[in-house]
């Protein structure tokens, strides 16, 4: 089972409160917005995420700003220095950076994943 809505760039995470009886989802990953939505029902919660989405994309254009993305292309990973020593070790062999090994690395595991 899929507990994650996409609509127009955007995801979030889909959860469920016991106590109200109702799914929510929260777009994570934005520095200086916030976005929400709800829903007692998956359709209800489909339908309050898109409208969150157009709701916060028009507001950007209205105030002409830009809208924000949950992931920017760039992360620190922490590897510890046995696997940081390791990775280094093989770029050097395969004379790419260090970078474009890790990167090659999450490719390959999200590709034997999917």
């Amino acid at each position: 089972m899929k507990n994650v809505m996409e609509y127009k760039g955007y995801w979030a995470e889909i959860k469920y409160d016991d106590d109200t009886g109702c799914f929510y989802g929260i777009i994570e990953g934005l520095k200086n917005d916030s976005i929400s939505f709800e829903g007692d029902t998956v359709k209800d919660l489909r339908e309050d995420f898109e409208s969150a989405i157009d709701d916060y994309i028009n507001f950007c254009k209205e105030t002409n700003t830009e809208p924000e993305k949950q992931c920017k292309g760039s992360l620190n990973v922490r590897l510890g220095v046995d696997l940081h020593t390791k990775a280094k070790i093989k770029s050097l062999e395969e004379n790419v950076s260090i970078n474009e090994l890790i990167k090659n690395a999450v490719e390959l595991y999200l590709k034997n994943r999917v």
